[in-house]
């Protein structure tokens, strides 16, 4: 024990019922490490999980829209010429892009 980090050992006893709302806000969180969970609780008591998932859908439309661009200019450069139908998926990329940030926003602020 002399070696370790965390020297102190703290102990306490909880009903089945309180056990099952520690588990259950652990698999929420995705953590399956008791200890640090615990620790992490009695020290800040609370612990904040931020879903990305919104922000991903767009980091990956606006990916596809650099792409395309990256595809226009490189074949503007080539041949001298752009397409309508080039403009036509920018614009219609552009527009997946609004509407991204449109719901994201609608979702975040209260109505």
């Amino acid at each position: 024990m002399a070696n370790r980090t965390r020297p102190i050992r703290i102990e306490f006893c909880v009903s089945d019922y309180e056990h099952q709302l520690i588990k259950s806000k652990m698999a929420q969180l995705g953590t399956h490490n008791t200890g640090a969970y615990l620790r992490k609780m009695a020290i800040d008591g609370y612990i904040i999980k931020v879903d990305y998932t919104e922000q991903k859908k767009l980091t990956a439309a606006v990916s596809r829209v650099a792409t395309n661009i990256n595809h226009i200019c490189r074949r503007i450069n080539q041949t001298g010429h752009f397409y309508e139908e080039d403009v036509a998926d920018l614009k219609a990329r552009q527009a997946e892009i609004w509407q991204l940030l449109k719901q994201t926003q609608r979702d975040e602020l209260p109505p």
